[in-house]
């Protein structure tokens, strides 16, 4: 599908003003100063996701006391999840807004919500000091993190592919999944360096806030670098802008296609959710290993995905988006459960970090064709509330309950290599999407 815009007759109204969208043309910036402004608000949106799963046991303590260490983890994963329940309304409102207004302004205004979300979580006292006040605050703070999330990732990779040099779109959507592995690295790195200088019961009592408080604290400066982004040429070719009503028809007219679209990122979501958020809580509570030890695989997956994104993106802008994906997601459905049935089997440092590499091999490889491979599916009159649609249903339904589903199958199952069932059912659903829409089974209607 050509970056340019076109719409379907009978599917659009007039366009805004010039006015009214920031839609006079301003002077050409960089590729890569245009890459930074976009992402960095990605970048931090997910920095405050990933400290949620880093730092569950100490939320756990902190806002759901309960009668085991089990039962306030799984309540802590559960408010967690329910944060990704709300993207699908963000991926269908802010989608829309973003569809009709612009995705410059869209994009700052997902920044302002995710915003409000991270303050609320970093400064509500515990449930010691405002009792059950406190686990609802969090609770709202992580709905209005998924309902702005619900768009970010869709709008973020919809403004790269339209930015991007003919024949490098894959190159240039890898880094919105490249700047949410900075965040991965960010945020171990900043909690291996309190766990070295911090003694344990001082970060389990108040320390574990400080990565959250720092995420707050530098939210002012990307939300003036987003500020400075510029519209993209694709979105001012339109003639015309389609209605919310209107878009509201062409997604349902293309509901097997969003369908199938969520089908692909299944597998996206759990594997990054499993080897990135989950990772620090599996390698202590399942491998024994030590807090130090687990964020510093962390930070190995988060480099190792770093590197894949943008490699394997260039690779499917020159041999194909569907061999990448097919490959990744079948080599997924038959590994992820024997890989760590033998971690469990041999429980190390060592051999968790060359599991956890392996998996983000296939992460990284299968994520970094189909962002974009999402991006070119979706009509274009309703692209970015598509796209968002797609990633948020599967995030919502498979992979933002990756850490909840994975310790509860863990208890229920009695086996620790359990959530490699998880991840290889993920390569499945998604082998099947890639064969039905690269067979011209499942197309796009506008």
């Amino acid at each position: 599908m050509s970056i340019q815009s076109t719409t379907g007759a009978g599917h659009a109204a007039p366009a805004a003003p010039a006015a009214h969208g920031a839609a006079q043309p301003a002077r050409p910036q960089s590729k890569l100063a245009t890459v930074i402004r976009v992402t960095s608000g990605n970048f931090i949106e997910m920095y405050d996701f990933f400290l949620f799963g880093f730092y569950a046991s100490h939320i756990a303590a902190a806002f759901f006391p309960a009668t085991s260490e089990y039962a306030a983890l799984m309540m802590t994963f559960a408010t967690f999840g329910a944060g990704f329940f709300m993207r699908p309304l963000g991926a269908i409102f802010l989608g829309s807004y973003i569809d009709r207004i612009g995705r410059r302004k869209g994009l700052v205004l997902t920044l302002a919500i995710m915003a409000s979300g991270t303050a609320l979580i970093a400064f509500v006292p515990g449930y010691a000091t405002i009792g059950m006040l406190a686990p609802l605050l969090v609770l709202v703070g992580r709905l209005l993190q998924g309902f702005s999330a619900g768009v970010e990732l869709g709008g973020v990779s919809v403004y790269l592919s339209e930015m991007a040099t003919p024949g490098h779109k894959g190159f240039y959507v890898s880094w919105q999944s490249a700047s949410q592995q900075l965040a991965v690295i960010c945020s171990a790195a900043l909690g291996y360096g309190l766990n070295q200088a911090m003694p344990k019961d001082v970060i389990a009592d108040w320390g574990w806030r400080i990565p959250f408080f720092i995420g707050c604290s530098i939210i002012p400066i990307v939300f003036y670098i987003r500020k400075s982004l510029q519209e993209t040429e694709a979105y001012l070719a339109q003639k015309t802008r389609p209605t919310f009503g209107q878009m509201m028809r062409t997604i349902g007219a293309n509901w097997l296609l969003v369908t199938v679209g969520t089908m692909l990122i299944v597998l996206t979501t759990v594997a990054f959710y499993l080897i990135t958020v989950y990772t620090p809580t599996f390698g202590k509570s399942v491998l024994k290993l030590t807090t130090e030890e687990s964020l510093l695989v962390t930070l190995c997956v988060g480099v190792s995905n770093f590197i894949w994104l943008p490699v394997m993106g260039a690779v499917s802008d020159r041999i194909g988006r569907w061999p990448v994906m097919a490959t990744c997601a079948a080599l997924t459905a038959i590994t992820a459960y024997p890989a760590l049935s033998w971690l469990i089997a041999h429980p190390s440092f060592g051999n968790m970090v060359m599991i956890e590499l392996w998996l983000s091999f296939l992460y990284g490889s299968y994520n970094g064709a189909t962002i974009v491979a999402l991006t070119e599916i979706i009509p274009v009159q309703i692209r970015t509330t598509g796209f968002s649609l797609a990633y948020s249903l599967a995030t919502a339904l498979f992979g933002g309950m990756t850490p909840l589903l994975s310790t509860w199958l863990i208890e229920t199952t009695g086996d620790k290599a359990a959530p490699g069932y998880w991840m290889a059912g993920a390569g499945a659903i998604s082998l099947l999407a890639t064969f039905l829409i690269y067979r011209g089974i499942v197309k796009a209607r506008t």
